[in-house]
């Protein structure tokens, strides 16, 4: 029987440089897609599929983050007084319990593996997700994270989502060797960050939603340096793959990289199609634009 996913990881403790000025002042995590926060989005796909815990690997200057998930008696009580009832249940829906939510700092940009090992404390001796602030997933059902569980609960292990790009753009991302099956989910035989250019062992990128176990952590120990000396996941991953399955997942949805952009204003148009109060008006707008 598998122990189940209780806890989840994000690391926002990036700096947000491509996105300046605006991130100057705010958390790259804060900018908005359509009316949330773009950590608010991954945070509600980690809640719909069942997390209880929710772990933030910060930095200097993420406080924002920390109170946007708190309760705001203030702000709730005026929009009580003023009958703003709509504002007020959205308000609501987006908080996390107090006890729900912990924090932890990483004081140096080292990597995403040295991010996940700040967490090594909170996570304790149990898998977890990992979800990558910068990618949103649209999903017409069943979010990626969801499907991720699902896969977990049958084959166990280590599984991460993963998704098709053009064979020449496969040299930017981390990348999986798998052993092709029949399904959405495959055996993975190897991975490598950021290949040289035409050696890719396939075209599935490693796409930012993660179900490790917590053996990763005494890998993470060792602070090894890899690709843009930094100490990356993807090769934590690949030493614990000697040891133990992983699974790739070709989930079911779309992905937007927000750290990027294109991707976050591709983000923008897309979530707002999604919302039935705003999908015909935008329509109209978007083909003046065009």
């Amino acid at each position: 029987m598998t122990a189940p996913i209780r806890k989840a990881v994000f690391p926002v403790a990036g700096l947000g440089t491509r996105f300046l000025p605006a991130t100057k002042a705010m958390p790259k995590e804060m900018l908005t897609v359509v009316d949330k926060p773009v950590i608010q989005h991954v945070v509600d796909e980690a809640r719909l599929a069942g997390i209880e815990e929710f772990i933030f690997v910060t930095g200097p200057n993420k406080h924002i983050i920390e109170e946007h998930f708190k309760p705001q008696a203030g702000l709730e009580q005026v929009l009580k007084d003023s009958g703003k009832l709509d504002e007020l249940n959205v308000l609501q829906a987006g908080q996390l319990a107090p006890e729900s939510v912990k924090f932890t700092l990483q004081e140096k940009p080292l990597g995403l593996g040295h991010a996940v090992w700040c967490a090594r404390e909170l996570v304790g001796d149990e898998p977890f997700a990992l979800l990558l602030p910068d990618v949103l997933v649209q999903s017409s059902g069943k979010m990626c994270l969801a499907q991720l569980i699902e896969v977990y609960g049958q084959a166990g292990g280590n599984v991460i989502a993963v998704e098709e790009v053009p064979e020449e753009n496969a040299h930017q991302y981390g990348v999986v060797d798998i052993e092709r099956s029949n399904a959405d989910s495959h055996p993975i035989r190897g991975m490598v960050e950021k290949p040289s250019p035409g050696t890719a062992p396939s075209n599935l990128i490693i796409m930012g939603r993660y179900l490790l176990q917590p053996e990763i952590f005494k890998i993470l120990d060792a602070k090894e340096r890899g690709a843009g000396g930094e100490i990356q996941i993807t090769d934590a991953m690949k030493k614990l793959l000697e040891s133990q399955t992983f699974t790739a997942v070709e989930y079911d949805g779309r992905s937007f990289d927000c750290g990027s952009k294109i991707g976050f204003q591709m983000a923008n148009t897309a979530f707002a199609l999604q919302r039935e109060d705003l999908r015909d008006e935008l329509i109209v707008e978007l083909q003046k634009l065009i």
